[in-house]
Order: C-alpha cells, then sequence, then structure tokens
C-alpha cells in the first residue's frame, strides 16, 4: 500500500472571514445528505481538476464526517506526477492545509455586530472535492503524511468506511 494523506478537510463550527465580506462557518453535518446522496468526491491538488489526486468512487479517498469535522485518508499515486508532488509538499510540510469546492443547499445569514461582518452558516452544501492547499481559507484545516504507527489505523478505517458504504456491517 502507498503512502497515505490524512487530516481534516473541513473543521465544523469554525468561523473565516471570506473575500474580507462575510463570515463563514460550517455546521455540523453539512455533507452527510451529499456524501450519502452523491459520494463520488475528488481529492485535489490547488483546486485544479487537471491534478486529481483520488476519488471516493475509487477507493483512493475516504472521507469520514465526526464531531471536529471532515476527516480524510487520502492515497496519492506515487508514479504519477502530481502524486510526487502532494507526497513530497505535505510530508515537508510546504504544503499543510485544505480547501473544498461545494455548492451551498440550505444557509442561514446573521448580521454582525457594529464592527463584525455577517455570518454566514452552511448548514446544508453539496461536496464537489477537497483539495490540498498552502493558503486555505479556514487555517484550522491540515494535512499531513501519515506516519508508520498510524497506518494500521487508517487503513482499518478506511476498510470500515468502505463497509459502511456498501451496507456490510461492521464487527
Amino acid at each position: 500500500m502507498g503512502k497515505i494523506i490524512t487530516g481534516y478537510a473541513v473543521r465544523f463550527n469554525e468561523e473565516t472571514v471570506i473575500a474580507g465580506l462575510f463570515r463563514e462557518k460550517i455546521a455540523p453535518g453539512a455533507f452527510d445528505k451529499s456524501l450519502r446522496e452523491r459520494p463520488d468526491v475528488l481529492a485535489l491538488y490547488g483546486h485544479d481538476y487537471n491534478r486529481v489526486l483520488g476519488r471516493t468512487t475509487a477507493g483512493t479517498l475516504t472521507l469520514r464526517p465526526d464531531r471536529v469535522g471532515l476527516d480524510f485518508a487520502l492515497t496519492p499515486d506515487e508514479t504519477t506526477p502530481d502524486g510526487q508532488t502532494a507526497i513530497g509538499t505535505v510530508g515537508r510540510q510546504d504544503v499543510r492545509g485544505c480547501s473544498f469546492g461545494f455548492r451551498v443547499t440550505r444557509e442561514t445569514w446573521a448580521e454582525g455586530d457594529y464592527d463584525e461582518l455577517p455570518l454566514r452558516i452552511v448548514e446544508e452544501a453539496e461536496l464537489h472535492e477537497i483539495t490540498l492547499t498552502a493558503a486555505p481559507a479556514y487555517p484550522t484545516t491540515n494535512a499531513e503524511l501519515l506516519r508508520e504507527q498510524n497506518r494500521a489505523a487508517a487503513i482499518r478505517r478506511k476498510m470500515e468506511a468502505a463497509m459502511r458504504a456498501r451496507g456490510i456491517p461492521l464487527p
């Protein structure tokens, strides 16, 4: 098995400022419906659809929402230039954040105080892709190369996610 990149592509209930125009946070469960109904999500390098690193339907990307956020495990192809770039830049921690491409389907807005920007709470969204990036809009996201001692746990999570997706009961 190849090298694995893990982390949180999304962290729930954490605010960030989008383009200096508004604050935004993602609610827990925002991607649950999308992951159930449209489970084909890509992993990209820098939001570039020509630099595909993994895909949920190919089994090279696993996404698992938990109480913290959207946990991921990505197995890039080490024989491709983009796979090597991802492993190298994440391994050195030159790239250590994530972003995501989505379409909001349900949101609420709250006006900020006098000196605050308005707040958008994304309650439900279609998730299209996660991406490795050096400059994430949400700075608390993370990506790291899985160390050997954590490899067995990551493999187990990936297998459990595949079993759940196929409706196979977990032992």
